[in-house]
């Protein structure tokens, strides 16, 4: 029998208990537990290190907001009382977009107290493949947890509705930042990336090789044609558009015998 490996990641330790107990019970299913974002990471890294990778990670939304994290544990359902070091809360959402960056072959699933057309998008977006009520059944939480094994999307019906809205609306500002971004220049958009690395004007030009007054009008421009009012703004605006930022290339180290050796290679941007 092909078990299936979850990782219960939610702070409230008496419901997360009750959930990795319910699903532990089952034939097929091996369940560890983490009570924080950072303890979710950590066992996912090491279960892939091991060769033992999870395949379905169940989150809760709210995660963060209870007071004392949780530490994660080694496929056994109960949840230890030690991880109050865990680290700076994590929100669910932010943990999926995460989790399906370094380990896309895990599925995740969020947890909800209630049901949020707008979160459930962005849940969605981030790559969760469902979006499920905290007090549903256990047999139709085991039902997504299937289903999105097998890449199926699962949604409450109720929240259909409201999540197509969200994700129609979604697409129609990325394609309106999209074409705004395609009407800059090349080297307009150039000083977009470096705006959105947190470059400064002065930075900026030294990197471009250009003088600051140049770059200042580059960036004037930038935000004329985005029809924005700030750098903020602007780089929210390329966000949105899929822009990113350019690489930044690590400090040179203060000890001479540490400097590169300069090469004839190419870097490509």
């Amino acid at each position: 029998m092909q078990r299936i490996r979850v990782l219960v990641v939610d702070d409230h330790r008496i419901f997360a208990e009750s959930l990795a107990a319910a699903l532990a019970a089952e034939q097929d299913v091996d369940v560890a537990a983490a009570g924080s974002g950072p303890a979710a990471l950590r066992s996912l890294e090491r279960a892939a290190s091991e060769g033992r990778r999870f395949d379905v990670m169940l989150v809760d939304a709210d995660l963060g907001a209870a007071v004392a994290p949780l530490a994660a544990v080694p496929m056994r359902p109960q949840v230890p009382r030690d991880g109050a070091a865990d680290g700076a809360p994590v929100d669910g959402i932010s943990l999926v977009t995460s989790v399906r960056t370094t380990h896309p072959m895990v599925r995740a699933v969020v947890l909800a107290e209630k049901d949020d057309p707008r979160r459930a998008a962005a849940a969605l977006q981030a790559g969760a493949g469902g979006w499920v009520a905290k007090d549903c059944s256990l047999s139709r939480l085991l039902a997504v947890i299937r289903g999105v094994l097998r890449d199926e999307t699962h949604l409450p019906p109720a929240l259909l509705t409201g999540v197509l809205r969200e994700l129609t609306a979604a697409r129609k500002h990325r394609t309106e930042s999209e074409r705004l971004v395609e009407s800059l220049t090349p080297r307009e958009r150039e000083v977009l990336r470096c705006m959105v690395a947190g470059l400064g004007r002065k930075a900026v030009a030294e990197r471009l090789f250009l003088s600051p007054h140049t770059v200042r009008t580059h960036m004037q421009n930038v935000l004329g044609k985005l029809g924005v009012h700030s750098t903020l703004a602007a780089v929210a605006l390329a966000r949105r558009a899929g822009v990113g930022p350019v690489e930044l290339e690590p400090p040179p180290s203060s000890s001479p015998a540490a400097q590169p050796v300069p090469t004839a290679s190419v870097s490509v941007p």
